[in-house]
């Protein structure tokens, strides 16, 4: 085992915070079998209570500590995409700490990609686990609450400071945003609930099930019960300190003139041509696909943020199912930009 990882494993045993790559965004690492330990996860963000964690695990084999009561689908699910950039929502197991499901009768749980990240779970679990044996590592986005996710250890540090005992450096995250979250936890009769878009699209969901996943807002009711919460599902999310707006590309050129002669500094977020020069302040062009533009999309942002500007003008993006999650992220950071 390497220093690093031998570290980090003490650590997470100890009791203590550990930040680390996925292929979706950093974590923010701390032993799911320890409530104390997942408290400090909830004070280094400021994240509320009931705001429930997303459980990360060296391998399927470990989803009957966490969950029971699994149904034929999430097996399905763990087969074709595990690891990968998946969250199964589940009816959480007993033992499971209150701290990890916000108080919730389920669980959400995946197997990342990353393979610095996959090498520290199954170093953790072969080091005995945490709490009870238990081998898990509850682990949101290492940033604090409702602002932009670090895709980069550098971020991670710039956001936590001092708060987190280790940042296990992978890179930069090659997918950029967080995992597709599918609701398994109802009557299996129902098709399943897409709780938060993300690389796993509906379809490909619908390729292994059979049925097409349905669109649900977490935390509501449907049908005499509550859809769970979720992480990264409240309205204003995902979002920068300065204010943002979303501006249709036939309208992009004209709005950031009238802000530049109105005397107002603007960062402008772009994927079809860059603005005539000298036009903002500040420009990040990204990849006009999805997978490429969020790629990048929370480093531009989190760049454009730190520019000092009076707002940051985003172009907006094509209205296709190819960019779902993309959009979901885009429309939340625009509701949270500029909130104390």
């Amino acid at each position: 085992m390497i220093p690093d990882l031998a570290h980090a494993v003490a650590l997470l045993q100890a009791g203590e915070l550990v930040a680390f790559p996925t292929e979706t965004v950093y974590g923010l690492g701390a032993d799911a079998a320890n409530p104390l330990a997942v408290a400090k996860i909830f004070a280094a963000k400021g994240r509320p209570a009931d705001h429930p964690l997303i459980v990360h695990l060296p391998g399927a084999g470990h989803l009957d500590q966490w969950a029971h009561d699994i149904p034929l689908a999430a097996w399905e699910l763990a087969e074709a995409f595990w690891p990968g950039p998946l969250t199964l929502i589940l009816k959480r197991a007993p033992g499971v700490p209150d701290a990890v499901t916000g108080g919730q009768d389920t669980v959400g749980v995946r197997v990342p990609a990353h393979p610095l990240a996959l090498e520290l779970l199954r170093a953790y679990a072969q080091a005995g686990g945490g709490a009870q044996g238990w081998c898990g590592i509850a682990a949101p986005s290492a940033n604090r609450f409702g602002r932009i996710s670090p895709t980069e250890a550098a971020h991670v540090r710039e956001e936590l400071g001092s708060s987190v005992a280790l940042v296990l450096d992978g890179g930069a995250c090659p997918v950029g945003i967080e995992s597709t979250i599918i609701d398994l936890s109802g009557d299996p009769a129902l098709p399943p609930g897409l709780l938060r878009p993300g690389h796993i699209t509906p379809g490909q969901i619908e390729c292994v099930l059979g049925i097409l996943p349905e669109m649900r807002v977490a935390g509501e009711g449907r049908e005499g019960r509550d859809t769970p919460r979720v992480s990264g599902s409240l309205n204003a999310h995902y979002a920068p300190t300065t204010p943002m707006r979303l501006i249709d590309p036939a309208r992009l050129l004209d709005f950031i003139n009238a802000l530049r002669h109105s005397g107002r500094r603007c960062g402008v977020l772009c994927h079809t041509q860059p603005p005539h020069a000298g036009m903002p302040h500040v420009w990040r062009m990204l990849p006009a696909d999805p997978e490429g533009y969020a790629r990048g999309l929370y480093a531009a942002l989190r760049a454009l943020d730190q520019a000092g500007t009076d707002l940051i003008v985003v172009e907006n993006i094509p209205l296709s199912a190819a960019w779902l999650a993309v959009a979901d992220r885009l429309q939340r950071a625009a509701c949270g930009a500029g909130a104390a």
